[in-house]
């Protein structure tokens, strides 16, 4: 994955969004990278596992009182997803 480079100056202004990016940060003084930031990613916690959960059992109900099944849905999108490709070129 390819960091971004940022000027220490810009980091230190815009640590915030930094904190929250997926992606590396290469710091740098007068070019020189002098560190890297490379963000974590943050462990679920019990709750938002337990919501998950939740919403995909809610989901399979609201797909099996639609009569229909996961399958159906996916060729349903990928149809869809071509023509909209289609009527785009």
């Amino acid at each position: 994955m390819q960091a971004t480079k940022v000027g220490i100056r810009e980091f230190r202004e815009n640590l915030s969004s930094y904190l929250e990016s997926k992606t590396p940060v290469a710091i740098t003084r007068h070019g020189a990278t002098i560190g890297i930031y490379l963000p974590t990613r943050p462990k679920p916690s019990q709750a938002q596992l337990e919501a998950l959960r939740l919403a995909g059992e809610k989901l399979d109900a609201m797909i099996a009182a639609a009569g229909t099944s996961e399958e159906e849905l996916m060729e349903d999108f990928k149809r869809l997803r071509r023509e909209s490709r289609k009527q785009k070129a």
